[in-house]
């Protein structure tokens, strides 16, 4: 499994820091936790699309294209990173934004990514909640190709076969630091939503045979569709990578219980997961993808899910900065 055959940029930081969690560790009494730090990837505060965006800027690159275009969430950490990556290359870039969160505040509307959206010189569109955003990204194209521009589509989110496998490359990463450590991993944790981080982790993981099990926590849809959204992306990429039928049903895990109101909406879980993790280990999480994966974790381990003997990596997929979007959620929290 030869990734070095494809395209690839270089700007993110690699590898990641692979810590210890002793602290929440032992305030938990459960796993040893450790943390891979994909959110020290470097580009625009870092994150886990930086790693998606070398392969996809890449693939940009060689097709020729003179303007990025992307979508998400208002406070979308994918698209902070792909302006920041797209600016980097002296390409143009245009944010479209689905309106998902129901009565943001100020904070919301202008802080956090989106006052790095504009000072990174993205162009932005919006659009209501529940638009068909791949047909909104198509349109937008469309309009570039009749300037006389070249456009790229990236998904939502990184997530297609291409942006994959920057995180099947963190599969690869992960073992080789865990073997240099001597680290035995039961189990890989994190926050999944658009599905390019956990189906590339999982196709990963599973090309090498590493034995190692990915448990999902859902940011947006029900396990059912999570699961399948996931596990459609690891068949594309695996067909991809030239690995066809590496990843087997059953290996895709998703858990949605931690969703709370929606997207974005924030949950007692979630304050008290950023709240744990920044007092007892001095890190910092997201309020819409880490905080409620952590939220996961953290219940998961106080309801006896992993044996005390076992250890977990929980990977953290960065997007602190969206926190100064949520500074009301965090109000009573922090008196």
């Amino acid at each position: 499994m030869l990734l070095s055959r494809f395209p690839r940029l270089r700007f993110a930081h690699l590898p990641t820091p692979l810590e210890p969690m002793p602290n929440l560790s032992r305030l938990l009494g459960g796993p040893a936790l450790y943390i891979k730090r994909d959110d020290c990837t470097g580009l625009a505060t870092g994150g886990n699309k930086t790693r998606k965006l070398e392969f996809l800027m890449a693939d940009a690159l060689a097709k020729g294209a003179d303007t990025i275009l992307t979508q998400g969430a208002l406070q979308s950490n994918h698209a902070r990173q792909t302006v920041a990556a797209a600016t980097r290359l002296g390409l143009a870039c245009e944010l479209l934004f689905e309106k998902r969160v129901k009565g943001p505040d100020d904070d919301y509307l202008r802080s956090g990514n989106v006052f790095l959206d504009r000072l990174y010189g993205a162009r932005t569109r919006e659009y209501p909640a529940d638009t068909d955003m791949n047909k909104a990204l198509e349109e937008v194209a469309e309009e570039v190709r009749k300037k006389g521009g070249k456009p790229y589509v990236v998904p939502g989110g990184g997530s297609n076969p291409v942006g994959a496998l920057g995180y099947v490359n963190c599969a690869i990463e992960l073992v080789t630091q865990a073997n240099d450590m001597g680290l035995r991993i039961d189990r890989v944790v994190h926050a999944t939503g658009s599905a390019g981080t956990q189906a590339g982790l999982v196709t990963g993981l599973e090309a090498i045979r590493s034995g190692i099990p990915v448990l999902g926590i859902g940011v947006r849809a029900p396990r059912a569709k999570q699961e399948e959204n996931v596990y459609r992306l690891c068949q594309a990429t695996a067909e991809f990578l030239g690995v066809k039928g590496a990843v087997a049903r059953e290996t895709v895990v998703a858990n949605s219980d931690y969703v709370g109101g929606g997207y974005g909406v924030p949950t007692e879980g979630m304050i008290e997961a950023v709240k744990l993790t920044a007092r007892h280990e001095a890190i910092l999480l997201d309020p819409v993808y880490s905080g409620k994966a952590m939220a996961g974790l953290i219940d998961l381990v106080r309801k006896g899910e992993f044996k005390g003997s076992e250890t977990v990596v929980f990977l953290h997929t960065g997007g602190s900065v969206g926190l100064f979007a949520y500074l009301r959620a965090f109000e009573r929290a922090l008196n």
